[in-house]
């Protein structure tokens, strides 16, 4: 059977795989979670490759598929395990396939193609920065969020923001891709103020599992994370931990909500000319996008680079702020409703040292800092 189109074959894959699932095997999950990486993958097929048919799909065009994950790898877009799963959702469907008659042999299934993907030691080689240097980079940011009592608003909460990030991410198991915006990735879209419970101290995140879980926050996390709150002010719970700087990004989103809610061009243009798009944002509590895992890159740069930080030549990534040193064991699987935990294992085996006071006040906050890339 040939001519089948790759969209029309994924269509009826994932319905087969959502229908049903009576010994809850989580079949309906990995339909969806599966979905999103197939669809994503087709389109890349097309775009680069101008490939819509099943068969016409051939063993170079899924070494290069891998090879595409490989080095969103290395620009630490991806980590190696999930950059191998969405290979593997990829093998899964064209083993489906051939099953089903529609391919003769699997061109994701050969040493040639797979050779192309990722390994663990494929990650950026600031990964091998040392505890030391980690708290080198998080005293810097901390005693720069302490002086900025006396600076304007914006350079209060870019200070903040600044040492809020660097904390989340060197304590907690929270990852890069899963705090901040992944472009190609419609699913993650960046965490947002309605995922962060004070309360029992977890943060919800779509984990490298695809499914959504509850990371704990230890204090050193909690405390700096809601000290930028105060100063961001966000005008809603969607609105994300992490928004862009990316004015051009930001004025898409704000016309784009406000064509939703009824506004035609003419009244879209002219509320730009009387307000900014953040202003609007704001304003009318349309939640900006979250910067992406590259923008938070170039922040972790410049403050690396402020602080004196480097590794030949190489800065501080989110993967390294993070380190090795806190395993994944104290995730768990998000329910319905957040769960009610006990305190965290990482608050009651580390001594949190205190703080000393910091001035901040409840100011809405305009403007950005214009380093964002995202």
């Amino acid at each position: 059977m040939t001519g089948v189109a790759i969209t029309d074959a994924v269509d009826t894959y994932i319905q087969r795989k959502a229908v049903g699932d009576p010994d809850g095997s989580g079949a309906g999950a990995y339909a969806s979670n599966a979905e999103s990486i197939l669809r994503r993958w087709a389109e890349w097929l097309e775009t680069d490759h101008g490939i819509r048919s099943i068969d016409a799909l051939a063993v170079d065009h899924m070494r290069a598929y891998a090879a595409e994950l490989r080095r969103r790898t290395e620009r630490g877009q991806y980590t190696a395990s999930t950059a191998g799963t969405y290979y593997a959702v990829v093998r899964a469907f064209l083993s489906w396939c051939v099953r089903g008659g529609i391919l003769e042999t699997n061109p994701a299934a050969t040493d040639r193609a797979e050779a192309a993907l990722p390994t663990a030691d494929a990650r950026p080689t600031s990964d091998s920065w040392t505890a030391d240097q980690r708290r080198e980079l998080e005293r810097h940011v901390r005693e720069r969020a302490l002086e900025s009592g006396t600076r304007s608003t914006s350079e209060r909460r870019t200070r903040l923001r600044e040492y809020a990030m660097v904390a989340v991410l060197a304590h907690s198991t929270v990852r890069g891709s899963e705090l901040f915006r992944v472009p190609d990735d419609d699913r993650r879209v960046g965490a947002t103020w309605d995922d962060v419970d004070f309360y029992t101290g977890t943060i919800r995140v779509l984990g490298k599992s695809q499914r959504l879980e509850d990371v704990p926050l230890p204090a050193r996390a909690r405390t700096p994370l809601r000290r930028y709150r105060i100063v961001l002010d966000p005008p809603a719970n969607d609105w994300p931990l992490f928004p862009t700087g990316h004015a051009p990004s930001i004025a898409r989103r704000v016309r784009t909500v406000l064509a939703e809610r009824g506004h035609d061009e003419a009244e879209i243009e002219s509320l730009l000319e009387t307000s900014t798009a953040r202003e609007l944002a704001r304003e009318r509590a349309i939640a900006p996008p979250a910067i992406t895992t590259e923008g938070a890159r170039s922040v972790l740069r410049r403050l690396c680079e402020a602080a004196g930080l480097e590794v030949d030549g190489d800065y501080l990534t989110p993967r390294g702020v993070r380190g090795d040193r806190i395993d994944d064991d104290y995730r768990q699987e998000a329910t319905a409703s957040k769960p009610t935990l006990r305190a965290s294992v990482l608050e009651q085996s580390i001594a949190v040292p205190p703080e000393e006071p910091l001035v901040v006040d409840a100011e809405p906050v305009e403007g950005e800092e214009s380093s964002d890339s995202g």
